[in-house]
């Protein structure tokens, strides 16, 4: 079931920033996918009026937590810093246990960026056995995990901004 009813994630628009700077790193690899995830995290981005983001195409997963961390670098001396980063892949099962170490390698990087960065990393990583998996998670029967990485990304950010005030 595809994320159609966003009230049930209970975002309150009132306390947005809607001019939040979101980073969105996919990848190339398993573009089908990987093109899918980003459509829905566009969706809910612009369902929310949220339209001060910039998606950034990297190879593969394991490059992911390279880039973010080499984006969030390069803007300390810049005024617009993102508020939140959201990292959008599709690691399918193969017949190696390839599929294992870059699984951990990006799961272990998004965990070191969400502790090492003053901005929240949401994990859009798909890590799914076949493309039937895959399907499923991008508006089938287990929801669109595009859709639920924007929500998760507006969530972070509000809450974080909870902590500061306005």
């Amino acid at each position: 079931m595809a994320v159609t009813d966003t009230n049930l994630f209970s975002i309150d628009k009132g306390i947005l920033q809607k001019d939040a700077f979101i980073v969105i790193v996919r990848t190339e690899w398993n573009a089908e996918i990987v093109d899918k995830l980003e459509e829905g995290c566009k969706k809910i981005l612009d369902q929310y009026e949220m339209k001060n983001y910039k998606v950034i195409n990297v190879p593969g997963a394991f490059e992911i937590p390279f880039i973010i961390n080499s984006y969030w670098e390069s803007c300390q001396q810049k005024f617009e810093k993102p508020q939140a980063f959201i990292a959008l892949a599709c690691v399918l099962r193969g017949d190696t246990p390839h599929f294992d170490y870059v699984c951990k390698a990006v799961t272990d990087g998004i965990v070191q960026l969400n502790l090492q960065l003053a901005v929240p990393t949401i994990f859009g990583v798909l890590t799914v056995d076949d493309q039937q998996q895959a399907d499923e998670r991008t508006g089938g029967e287990h929801g669109h995990k595009g859709e639920e990485a924007a929500i998760t990304a507006l969530k972070m950010i509000s809450l974080q901004h909870s902590f500061y005030g306005s």
